[in-house]
């Protein structure tokens, strides 16, 4: 039994920070940062055993912000209106799916992101100023073993389970299977075994999409103007695939913005998605992780010549596996890729196929789609 405190529920929650202590944290590319802080949330309490925690992964330009109302982060500039409500909000809290009546929810900020944990906005101890595009190249299993100290100094040799979507479900993947023994149960929403290539074309379009803006001056516009067509323009790329035709059309307003070329609801509609991250992301945040996305693959993260072979490790683990039917970032395709590998390994896996008109984005705007489902991987 959980001696778990209650949840604050929709009180104020606050980011707490943890550092690194172990000296230059080294990368896969070889590189090293001189320090790494670690911005995260804690949703309720750990009990006495430490084994009722559920480590979630959020989504690419998501936070640590999970659930409550979070005002703002230290040191954190782009900490607008949207960023104060959780990213999870009707899924974690007490008697809901992710239920902190009876577990703790640990969330933490990515490392290389700009919401606290750090990244190229930073500033870079060895010279006093930001790293900008001098911020080392970012591996999905960089962020993974950046959080592994935060679980030992909190006293976590295993977590319940872990948990996440989209991005968040690669990174669910390369934890446990790198580090399986630190695993009791996987959800993965929304994922599959690795980067696709439409995956990688749409990212590549985002990054030129950046680089080409000449406000942008390769990385160094912290002191000059900040690159947002750039950035906005990157961001209406990816949501062609986070959010369904269906849902795009239902969610285009009658009216347009004033603007002389702007002159149909959907193309307002994607102009305003476009401003929306633009006064909350960094872009050189945004380069560096769609990049971890893009060069991610189960086989080249643990070394094994085959998916099997790499979830063979996973054995001991319950896994869930959750497909939206209207997706068309990480299409259903891609988890039936997952479910059979997991199947051929070994692996006890449960396939929960989720029907809703709304695409990728219904793991973040559904929560009664989930919640049974997501409730019983916990129990």
């Amino acid at each position: 039994m959980s001696s778990a405190a209650p949840y604050p529920g929709p009180l104020t929650v606050e980011t707490k920070f943890f550092d690194l202590d172990s000296g230059p944290f080294k990368l896969r590319s070889g590189e090293t940062l001189p320090e790494v802080r670690l911005a995260y949330e804690l949703h309720g309490q750990i009990n006495k055993n430490a084994d009722n925690v559920v480590l979630l992964f959020h989504a690419l330009t998501g936070s640590q912000h999970v659930a409550g109302y979070n005002p703002m982060v230290p040191g954190v500039d782009r900490w607008v209106e949207e960023n104060q409500t959780g990213w999870w909000e009707g899924f974690v809290g007490p008697g809901l799916a992710v239920d902190t009546d009876r577990l703790a929810v640990l969330c933490v900020n990515y490392l290389g992101g700009c919401y606290g944990t750090t990244g190229p906005a930073d500033i870079d101890p060895r010279h006093g100023s930001r790293y900008g595009p001098e911020f080392p190249q970012v591996h999905l299993a960089d962020i993974v073993d950046s959080q592994l100290p935060l679980l030992d100094w909190l006293g976590i040799a295993k977590v319940r389970a872990v948990a996440g979507a989209s991005v968040g479900a690669l990174l669910s993947l390369s934890l446990a299977a790198r580090h399986p023994e630190r695993v009791d149960t996987v959800i993965s929403l929304a994922g599959g075994l690795g980067s696709t290539t439409l995956h990688r074309m749409y990212n590549f379009e985002q990054k030129l999409a950046i680089l080409n803006d000449p406000d942008f001056n390769a990385g160094w516009y912290y002191d000059g103007r900040f690159p947002s067509a750039g950035l906005a323009l990157a961001r209406i790329i990816s949501h062609k695939s986070f959010v369904s035709i269906r849902a795009i059309e239902a969610r285009a307003r009658a009216e347009t913005i004033d603007h002389p070329f702007v002159t149909h609801p959907v193309e307002s509609y994607f102009w305003h998605q476009g401003q929306k991250l633009v006064i909350r992301f960094d872009p050189n945040s945004y380069l560096r992780i769609i990049d971890a996305w893009s060069n991610y693959d189960l086989m080249d993260d643990t070394g094994a010549a085959s998916y099997v072979e790499a979830l063979t490790a996973c054995r001991g683990q319950r896994w869930h596996v959750f497909t939206i039917d209207s997706d068309a970032c990480f299409y259903p395709a891609e988890q039936e890729g997952l479910v059979r590998a997991l199947r051929a390994a070994g692996v006890e896996v449960a396939w929960e196929r989720v029907t809703s008109p709304k695409g990728h984005d219904s793991f973040l705007t559904e929560p009664h789609l989930f919640e049974e489902a997501l409730r019983a991987a916990l129990t």
